[in-house]
């Protein structure tokens, strides 16, 4: 989840100093690289043993 956050700050340092005519694309990839790696992580995260119950 820690690449999501970066890759955020990259897009935000990457629009406030360049110098792009069409920054769409930089949020629009940006985002579905968020996205993807925020998603892809808490994939990784979940809980495996959801179904089973633990007996005591």
């Amino acid at each position: 989840m820690d690449i999501a956050k970066y890759t955020m700050t990259a897009v935000i340092l990457t629009s406030i100093f360049g110098e792009f005519s069409q920054k769409w694309v930089i949020y629009a990839g940006g985002a579905l690289t968020v996205a993807c790696t925020l998603g892809w992580g808490l994939y990784l995260l979940r809980d495996k043993n959801k179904d089973k119950k633990e007996v005591e």
